[in-house]
């Protein structure tokens, strides 16, 4: 079976999904999280030192959505690179092996990321009311 082989490319969407799933942790859940334990200034003066934050939880419902669609795609590829199959030469086939897991690893941070920042975007106040 002919195929190309796991390169950077294939480690592109899982980084991405974990860039945008990380941004979703600072507009929505790191706020949430200093209100819940009562720390309220200190949300104070992370808005006044970054008051971009403001902007983004406005956006909280499309950040999340094109997070969501970059950590889809990142799934996608992943399960696509895994097909392929790995370099005959044993220190390329093992470089190969050591990828996999690595985007694997990044895939599943990005999800529990996201996952986190969507519990404290939409659902924490729900369950802490």
């Amino acid at each position: 079976m002919t195929g190309r082989a796991l390169g950077w490319r294939d480690t592109l969407a899982p980084a991405l999904s974990l860039f945008a799933s990380a941004s979703t942790l600072l507009c929505c859940a790191l706020p949430a999280l200093l209100v819940t334990l009562g720390l309220g200034a200190a949300l104070a003066g992370l808005v006044s030192a970054a008051p971009w934050l403001v902007a983004l939880s406005r956006w909280k419902a499309w950040l999340f959505a094109g997070s969501g669609l970059l950590l889809a795609a990142a799934l996608l590829a992943h399960r696509r690179a895994a097909r392929l199959p790995c370099p005959a030469d044993p220190a390329k086939a093992g470089a190969c092996a050591r990828l996999r897991r690595l985007s694997a690893a990044t895939l599943a941070l990005s999800a529990l990321v996201w996952a986190v920042g969507f519990f404290f975007a939409f659902l924490a106040a729900d369950f802490l009311l």
